[in-house]
């Protein structure tokens, strides 16, 4: 497996005292843990809940009600595929199909080397490139299909 290792308790304590164990801090808590290990391990969440002194209910619902914050294990590169309406009267469904087999994933999946997640989001803002796709937070637009093998080799 190559995703970074579960966080320590050391490391959470670290991050929480850095809050000052604010309780109304912790979406800026999640967020750098999400941000060093990439996904929010449960046990995290209790750590969290019980280095706030905030009811485990709370910590999950902020969890799992923003889109960025993710329970389970996901690829060092996050591949996010637009199918807002431009994006797919130009062809991202195909786009989203032909990264799907080179990677042999589905949209919400990893691969099994940990090296990719593939998600799909509604827009991106970027219409007038599309259909575009985000790797990492870099926009690449008016892809094809023929062109997605060379973007994703490009992040090996």
């Amino acid at each position: 497996m190559t995703t970074k290792n579960k966080p320590t308790k050391q490391k959470l304590t670290s991050i929480l005292n850095s809050y000052e164990r604010d309780p109304g801090m912790l979406v800026a808590i999640l967020q750098d843990i999400q941000a060093e290990y990439n996904y929010l391990p449960k046990e995290t969440l209790t750590h969290i809940s019980q280095g706030l002194d905030v009811p485990l209910t709370q910590v999950y619902s902020v969890a799992t009600f923003f889109k960025a914050f993710s329970l389970k294990p996901r690829g060092r590169h996050i591949i996010n595929v637009c199918l807002g309406t431009a994006c797919h009267v130009r062809g991202a469904g195909r786009v989203l199909e032909e990264i799907g087999r080179q990677l042999d994933i589905k949209p919400g999946e990893t691969t099994k080397n940990f090296k990719y997640t593939m998600e799909t989001v509604n827009c991106v803002g970027a219409c007038a490139l599309g259909p575009i796709v985000v790797i990492d937070g870099k926009y690449s637009g008016q892809l094809k299909t023929d062109k997605v093998k060379t973007l994703l080799e490009s992040y090996d």
